[in-house]
């Protein structure tokens, strides 16, 4: 993974990125125009399919302000409490030189061959094998590790992962994603807010028949047209948030051996984490951190990581590294037999 490549790679995903997060904000108001959408129907009953589409349209224009100013409050409230929700539910705890000396020793070590400012050490009291990088701002920035992988990563490998961690602040990665996933937050809450006042209440089309001028063809194609710009909506957020999170994995390898000059570390450290990372009570945007996310979606295309395989593969391609293939059962492991 030559130098030229890794950065120019970086840019590039940096430029798509900004890219697809504009295209998450579009889908706020794409939200908002399908709720007015709804409410109309419900509102004025007996007109034409584009008099409900027009009637939405000036809607959205007079709600643009109060959308806008209620996602830029979602997004403060969020960005204030991000960290502490996320070491609430993790139970992370931050550890000082004194009583983690080798896991602090080989973090600021590597930050201080690269010049790069010491984040904040955590510890989850934990069999799980995983790690994350956290915060939003340099004071904020964390690296957080299991104890569990602290037990079963030898020196070399533990470096490794903590410098997959470390390009994920460099990169901007944590902060992104941290935006990402709040914005995905708002459309999803939007949608699941609509269906449920238009479902639960028996307002999706049950209500027509006890109306004297009825809701009419037009109503109802309206209708289909509100519920499918929402299931889009929540759909395309879904996608562009696990897209993000994908690309951004095989970059903080890349990143991780251009720190440590070290393939197989980080290929032997991968090979043990995998399917060993479940955090137990840890909530699905938690997971979508870690260097390693055992929950898949149903389809590959709905997994927030690429599959360990996967970037073991790319590194014996481009970096030179050596595959020991799966590893079955770890030194440690409960002999589930016994």
């Amino acid at each position: 993974m030559a130098a030229y490549g890794l950065y120019t790679q970086i840019a590039a995903n940096k430029i798509r990125s900004r890219a697809l997060l504009a295209c998450l904000f579009l889908l706020i108001y794409v939200c908002v125009f399908a709720g007015a959408l709804l409410a109309e129907t419900q509102l004025r009953g007996g007109q034409s399919a584009g008099y409900y589409l027009r009637a939405a349209g000036a809607d959205l224009y007079k709600a643009l302000p109060v959308a806008t100013l209620a996602g830029a409050i979602w997004m403060l409230i969020a960005w204030r409490f991000n960290q502490g929700i996320i070491d609430l539910v993790t139970g992370g705890r931050e550890v000082t030189r004194q009583e983690q000396p080798r896991l602090y020793n080989l973090l600021e070590n590597l930050c201080i061959s690269r010049g790069i400012t010491m984040p904040k050490l955590k510890l989850i009291d934990a069999e799980a094998l995983n790690a994350f990088a956290s915060g939003l701002n340099p004071k904020q920035y964390s690296v957080t590790v299991t104890s569990g992988l602290l037990a079963r990563l030898n020196d070399a490998e533990m470096e490794a992962v903590l410098g997959h961690e470390l390009t994920h602040i460099r990169n901007g990665d944590v902060r992104l994603m941290v935006i990402v996933g709040i914005v995905a937050g708002v459309i999803g809450f939007f949608a699941e807010l609509f269906f449920r006042l238009f479902f639960r209440a028996g307002l999706g089309g049950r209500r027509s028949s006890s109306r004297g001028e009825g809701r009419g063809g037009g109503a109802a194609i309206a209708f289909i047209i509100a519920i499918a710009l929402l299931a889009l909506a929540w759909l395309l957020s879904v996608l562009i948030r696990f897209a993000l999170s994908r690309s951004r994995e095989f970059l903080a390898d890349a990143g991780a051996v251009e720190l440590t000059r070290n393939p197989d570390a980080l290929i032997a450290a991968l090979r043990k984490i995998e399917n060993r990372g479940e955090l137990e009570g840890a909530t699905s945007a938690v997971m979508e951190m870690c260097i390693d996310n055992p929950r898949q979606g149903f389809v590959d295309l709905f997994a927030t990581h690429p599959s360990v395989q996967a970037r073991v593969d790319a590194l014996v391609k481009l970096a030179g590294g050596h595959d020991p293939g799966p590893m079955t059962t770890l030194a440690g492991d409960k002999d589930e037999n016994a």
